[in-house]
């Protein structure tokens, strides 16, 4: 179809609700300051008291010529004054008692007789007037009155008047409607969700023509819930499809149902739907709708009645809501588990779209989306940076790059380098660097704690997972890094690979032991990475002689009042199987990390000693070392940071699992005993 005769199929808005910003009231009260400004300042003689002459004063100074006349505007007047009685006037103007003063206005008011005003006549000073007629002096002073009573209703009687209906007005839906052509969005900016924009074609279609569906028997869903990470695109792709459908689209947040007062969130969700009713066919949005649609009854002493309310009439409006009406609800989420099985059956929400965090390919094209808007130079490769950054959701990517942009700008440049990404890759993900200032004792503990992670992990890798980078620069909390990046996205958790991260997350501990004689806290961190993987392999996953049973269940829904008096769910017995099996898994790779750091002991102080004296080097003069004793390729000098930089930017916080980070030197916190 052309564009033209698209247009001409747009269907007209019907009933959408005013702005909040209304330009003809603020051309009203414009209008009305500026003429209240102007009668004020047309007023005349408003801040200087005139001085009161007699006629004959005034004939006097005319003869001398000491009435202003220079400027037609300020001329002096004589205007008739039927008030004071027969040949009675008024004269008004500006008048000096000689040629050395200055002239001022004057007042004078009597009966000026025929040759009073030939005199008058004579000196070509003054102007006549007509009479003034009572009306119009009447007018004058009303009309003043009258605009300042206007002001006064406006300013007040009308403020009380919406105050009162505000009173009311807290049922009313507060959904913002997004316009057409300043928000729209289409499918082209999202990127990484194919399979989602895929199911979410569907409902495009439906809205553009609904006959096609209809005519057929089949019903459109009369509800999509978004399921899925943090930052993974879901309210993104919503209004991609109101841009796409080119229908109105309502947004809401699920916390905006929820009010001081009793009742407020069902009104609310009835007023939604009614505005949905009449902008029909358009598309309602609600953000985070766990907060309004969590399960009732739930909590701790009991379900909260106002929010079971709410929920209940959610429950009603969407079961009696017609497909044919031509409105869908569109709800997002990244707690489905917490949500109301009501909510989820069909004829409510029907279909629910699952929106993963992106595979490669998705992060490349996430990347190319959002490099639009960044000067990259021309060798930053894309596909590069999204192979090294598995993981990361749309909008943590989005931030790299941001990143990415920031660091080239504060170093000077004028586009992107890839030197810009790496770093601020690392940023990102590992945390930032730190200068702290460590004594030689603290920087020899964090050289060999770094090396035997990096040792071990260099050994047992099989390319899955090389080191990519190791440093004794202290990056978020930690003190120094080991980092890894797999060469592909990992999907599954093998038992080989679970054995060969507890033995590298070992390594650091092993490397302070051996060569120190001596353990510090610099391995807290491993420790609870090692012991949580091991308990997952035991209890989770069956990758122990106790067999294919799961020992024990998800805690991530304690807030449900649904485990604060569940009981363990095994024996005493099994549980000291358990952690017997935890212990001998977690044995096992300790002793394997250290039969491989006692055997290349060589090779742990060479990258030691590397780290003493570049503070970083990366993967490959690793494995440099473990082949030919020492590093041949040339060591790149990381980029000091800027005096305005440390001060300046705020520190990152390093992710607590983060899939490339095992095994970190921390900084040492106090614990309560």
């Amino acid at each position: 179809m052309s564009e033209p005769e698209n247009k001409k199929s747009r269907r007209a808005l019907k009933n959408v609700p005013p702005d909040r910003f209304q330009p003809k009231m603020l051309i009203f009260w414009l209008v009305l300051v500026g003429a209240v400004v102007g009668l004020l300042m047309w007023s005349p003689n408003l801040n200087t008291a005139p001085e009161t002459l007699t006629i004959q004063d005034v004939v006097e100074r005319a003869e001398e010529k000491n009435i202003y006349n220079e400027d037609p505007r300020k001329a002096a007047v004589i205007r008739p004054d039927p008030s004071g009685g027969r040949d009675w006037h008024m004269i008004t103007g500006e008048s000096r008692k000689d040629v050395n003063s200055a002239f001022k206005p004057f007042r004078a008011a009597g009966r000026v007789t025929d040759s009073s005003m030939e005199r008058l006549q004579k000196s070509k000073l003054f102007s006549e007037q007509p009479t003034t007629t009572v009306l119009a002096s009447i007018a004058g002073q009303v009309i003043p009155f009258l605009i300042i009573i206007g002001l006064l209703y406006f300013l007040f009687v009308r403020q009380l008047k919406q105050a009162g209906r505000g009173a009311m007005s807290f049922g009313k839906s507060r959904a913002k409607l997004l316009t057409r052509d300043r928000d729209k969005i289409t499918f082209a900016e999202v990127a990484g969700c194919d399979e989602a924009k895929e199911e979410v074609s569907e409902v495009v279609e439906f809205l553009k023509d609904p006959k096609k569906f209809t005519k057929m028997g089949g019903k459109i869903p009369k509800g999509i819930l978004m399921v899925g990470p943090p930052g993974t695109g879901k309210t993104l792709l919503a209004k991609a499809v109101a841009g796409e459908a080119d229908v109105p689209f309502f947004s809401i947040s699920g916390s905006d149902f929820v009010e001081m007062f009793v009742g407020v969130g069902a009104s609310r969700v009835r007023d939604m739907f009614e505005q949905g009713r009449k902008s029909a066919p358009c598309l309602i949005f609600i953000d985070e709708i766990d907060a309004v649609g969590r399960q009732r009854g739930a909590g701790v002493g009991g379900g909260n009645d106002e929010r079971e309310q709410t929920l209940n009439s959610l429950l009603v409006e969407m079961d009696g809501f017609d497909t044919n009406e031509g409105v869908i609800i569109i709800a997002a989420t990244n707690r489905p588990d917490v949500l109301d099985s009501a909510l989820l059956r069909p004829g409510r929400f029907d279909r629910q779209i699952y929106v993963d965090l992106p595979d490669l390919n998705g992060r490349e094209q996430i990347l190319r989306v959002h490099a639009k808007r960044i000067s990259l130079a021309d060798t930053v490769e894309l596909a590069v940076i999204a192979r090294g950054t598995p993981g990361l959701s749309g909008a943590e990517l989005a931030n790299l790059l941001n990143e990415a942009a920031l660091l080239a700008a504060r170093r000077g440049k004028k586009k992107v380098e890839m030197i810009d990404v790496e770093d601020a890759r690392e940023k990102v993900q590992f945390g930032r660097e730190r200068r702290r200032l460590m004594d030689d004792d603290e920087k020899k503990l964090t050289a060999y704690h770094e090396a035997g992670h990096a040792l071990v992990q260099a050994v047992l890798d099989d390319g899955h997972m090389p080191v990519h980078k190791v440093t004794i620069i202290p990056r978020g909390r930690s003190l120094g890094s080991t980092m890894f990046i797999p060469k592909k996205d990992v999907l599954t958790q093998e038992k080989k690979k679970l054995e060969i991260r507890i033995a590298t997350g070992c390594g650091g501990r092993i490397a302070e032991e051996v060569v120190l004689n001596d353990i510090s806290n610099g391995a807290s961190g491993d420790i609870l990475m090692v012991t949580k993987i091991a308990r997952h392999m035991v209890c989770d996953w069956g990758m122990s002689p106790l067999g294919m049973i799961a020992f024990g269940e998800s805690n991530d829904t304690v807030f449900l009042g649904r485990e604060i008096t569940r009981s363990q769910p095994y024996s005493e017995e099994t549980a000291r199987k358990i952690d017997a099996e935890v212990s001998r898994i977690v044995e096992e790779q300790y002793r394997r990390s250290k039969e491989i750091i006692l055997s290349r002991r060589p090779a742990l102080d060479k990258i030691a000693e590397a780290l003493l004296e570049h503070e970083t080097i990366e993967g490959r003069h690793v494995l440099e070392i473990l082949e030919h004793g020492e590093i041949r390729s040339p060591i790149v000098m990381p980029l000091p940071p800027k005096l305005d930089e440390t001060s300046t930017e705020k520190k990152a916080v390093d992710k607590a699992a983060s899939p490339g980070d095992i095994g970190g030197h921390p900084t040492p916190t106090p614990h309560p005993a």
